[in-house]
């Protein structure tokens, strides 16, 4: 009887101390996750198209880091280089999501890779910022966790739209790329062209040679055009303006976003001059938040910023600012914070998130060539 006494207890004192023993690791687990580092992966094209967006992605995580993190946690950010192609983006996407802590990617560049990979990020349950990527059909598959924090094609198009009709324009042709950039780009000008009065008299995306193009111009002088809407990538988008001119077609040309590069002038020459691009970034304008950023990226890397450089800065914060305030880490609470932000002030402009992901804010800006640069539009 007493052995048996002496054995319940001895088997009550194990099981006391096993509970307590799991009772700390359990704890600790918890511990741990709560001030561990939060993971932010990086996909872009870092070798062969950074555009110094990784810089402006690290100009904001060493200021935040240094601050004292999100939540008394630091970021610990992971770069992968998607090669910017379809099967690069999809690899590092199945790359990333594999790492622990894991709770968002920034990225990636072009609008094929990101729509691509998007998906990969979904399901994973990871939240996907684009910094860049402007193809409308990005954020129209009704995924919960897919962002991008700037102004997509359709919104592009529809500033463009309007300084067309302020110009006057009224019977407009489109050259595009068949892909989903100059796809998107040229439908949503088309649509919002339209509501402005704007007729598309002529679309195409194909052209042989000047002499083509020769062929070409005589049929949009007969349809009366007065401009041309150019919905392509660089350098085709500048070659087709400079062997334009050539054939004789001497209209004014507008052009988006992949267009806002010294390449144009470059490439295209006088033939580029009068172009007007409908952009992202304006250094000049006279926010704090963007005179700070430019002051503190120039003092770092010793060269003013690019716009991705702004955009990649401002994502970094945008996920900062959703964790900090939702006072969680969880994917699902972080995309729910975002599209609560309204006008909230960055480097690049005002970012405002729609339901769908698109990021509406005041990040629209209007270029010019005159005397072979850049200059802003009012």
């Amino acid at each position: 009887m007493l052995k048996s006494c002496n054995w319940r207890k001895t088997a009550s004192l194990l099981a006391a101390t096993l509970l307590l023993i799991m009772t700390v690791l359990w704890s600790g687990c918890f511990k741990k996750d709560d001030q561990g580092d939060i993971v932010f992966g990086l996909a872009w094209p870092v070798a062969t198209k950074n555009s110094m967006l990784k810089e402006g992605v690290e100009l904001a995580v060493d200021e935040i880091n240094s601050q004292g993190g999100i939540n008394g946690r630091k970021i610990r950010l992971v770069v992968k280089d998607d090669e910017g192609t379809v099967t690069g983006g999809v690899t590092v996407a199945q790359s990333l999501i594999k790492i622990p802590g894991l709770v968002a990617v920034i990225g990636h560049r072009a609008s094929f890779v990101s729509i691509a990979a998007s998906s990969i990020y979904e399901e994973a349950g990871i939240v996907m910022l684009s910094p860049a990527s402007t193809a409308p059909s990005l954020t129209q598959k009704g995924y919960r966790l897919v962002f991008r924090n700037i102004p997509s094609d359709a919104e592009i198009a529809r500033q463009l739209a309007l300084f067309a009709a302020g110009q006057g324009y009224r019977r407009t042709a489109i050259y595009y790329s068949e892909d989903s950039y100059g796809l998107g780009l040229a439908n949503a000008f088309e649509d919002h062209a339209k509501n402005e009065g704007i007729k598309i008299v002529d679309r195409i995306s194909y052209y042989a040679d000047v002499e083509d193009l020769e062929r070409i111009g005589k049929k949009w002088s007969a349809l009366d055009c007065d401009s041309i809407f150019v919905a392509h990538y660089m350098p085709d988008g500048a070659i087709f303006i400079a062997d334009a001119v050539k054939a004789g077609i001497s209209l004014p040309f507008l052009a988006g976003d992949a267009m806002d590069t010294p390449e144009l002038y470059e490439i295209a020459g006088k033939a580029a001059e009068g172009t007007v691009v409908g952009s992202i970034f304006n250094p000049e304008v006279p926010r704090p938040e963007t005179k700070s950023f430019i002051e503190k990226f120039s003092q770092k890397y010793n060269t003013p910023p690019t716009p991705y450089a702004a955009q990649g800065y401002d994502a970094v914060w945008l996920l900062a600012a959703a964790i900090e305030e939702s006072g969680s880490t969880n994917p699902k609470d972080i995309a729910a914070k975002l599209r609560t932000f309204k006008e909230r002030p960055g480097a690049a402009g005002t970012h405002t998130f729609t339901e769908n992901g698109d990021d509406v804010g005041s990040l629209v800006v209007k270029k010019v060539i005159r005397n072979g640069e850049f200059q802003f539009i009012d």
